[in-house]
């Protein structure tokens, strides 16, 4: 009896035993379900095209191995003189967070951002990049690279002088005037009003009043214009200084321009927008850069050298098509995405 007592001493009791054995679980189980955590910094707003597939993009990636928070700086609709604000509040939750890796998408966010990020040890991926990185960022530092966007204006341009038959011989380029336009002003026109690109003259001009905009699109065939390409048009204001919608400023693009319209980006092609062309797209921006922060995440390094964003796509509107009775050369026709 005495063994038998001094034996059962060296055990718990049945129901302290299973209650240990459960927190021990649920232990390891909390360590194992443990994610890295990842703050993506928007520039723009959920409803901006762009931003929606590079945003899908990042989700199909690195959802399964990562908890991803999104801010947005919401850059497209707000003045200007709120940028500072926004841009603080996106620091504040990176503060309470305390992620293991950032993703930067657009200028505007790395130019706010990019300095004080680049003070920190935490990874930074950006995405989206028109201007070069270095005008945002006091250094070149450690841990801060990703993937630069290049809108393809001259290959772009000469696709399309071969699409018209050789008929392009002058074309007007739309942008509103917001950053990322003002930067491909700067780096694709060398901040002049127009360029020639082979045998086509294009002219480029950035507005910010959709009035202005408005009359321009109205005139451009009377000014002796072949085409017009849209660039950006997420900025532009009203009269009282309203945000006016984008998808109201290119479906009346659309309709009431006397030419027809392409395109550089893909959120700009469809019914009721344009053409189309070789276009860029969030969604293959959203996949290089979330390659890139998985391989971070799984132990490996940044890259030393931003890379560039892809080839573009051959990307067109079935019914604008049909509409300026437009019939794909069979080499761009075999490489083509068709959408409605």
């Amino acid at each position: 009896m005495t063994v038998g007592i001094a034996h059962s001493s060296l055990f718990l009791s049945r129901p302290n035993l299973w209650l240990l054995l459960s927190l021990l679980w649920l232990s390891i189980g909390d360590a194992l379900a443990a994610k890295p955590k990842v703050l993506v910094i928007q520039s723009y707003h959920a409803g901006y095209e762009w931003q929606a597939n590079y945003s899908r993009a990042l989700h199909d990636t690195l959802a399964p191995l990562a908890e991803l928070e999104f801010f947005e700086i919401d850059s497209k609709r707000l003045p200007e003189v709120q940028y500072r604000a926004a841009a603080d509040q996106a620091w504040e939750r990176y503060q309470q967070l305390g992620p293991d890796l950032v993703i930067i998408g657009d200028d505007n966010a790395l130019q706010l951002l990019g300095p004080k990020l680049a003070t920190t040890a935490t990874p930074v991926v950006y995405l989206g990049i028109n201007n070069n990185p270095r005008h945002y960022l006091p250094s070149r530092p450690d841990n801060i690279s990703g993937v630069l966007e290049r809108p393809l204006l001259r290959r772009s341009i000469l696709h399309l002088h071969r699409l018209l038959n050789g008929s392009l011989k002058r074309v007007l380029v739309l942008f509103d005037n917001g950053t990322t336009s003002r930067t491909v002003w700067e780096e694709e026109f060398a901040s002049m009003p127009s360029r020639q690109v082979g045998p086509v003259h294009a002219q480029i001009e950035l507005l910010g009043d959709y009035g202005r905009w408005q009359q321009t699109v109205e005139q451009a065939k009377a000014q002796g214009f072949d085409a017009i390409v849209i660039g950006l048009y997420q900025t532009l204001v009203d009269e009282q200084g309203r945000h006016v919608p984008d998808q109201q400023v290119i479906n009346w693009t659309s309709e009431a321009s006397p030419l027809p319209l392409f395109a550089f980006w893909r959120f700009a092609v469809g019914p009721q927008m344009t053409i189309g062309g070789l276009v860029l797209d969030g969604y293959s921006q959203g996949s290089e850069a979330a390659s890139i922060a998985r391989e971070v995440l799984e132990g490996g390094n940044l890259p030393v050298i931003p890379q560039s964003s892809g080839e573009g796509r051959f990307v067109f509107s079935r019914s604008q098509l049909q509409r300026w009775q437009l019939a794909l050369p069979p080499s761009v026709a075999e490489q083509a995405v068709l959408v409605p």
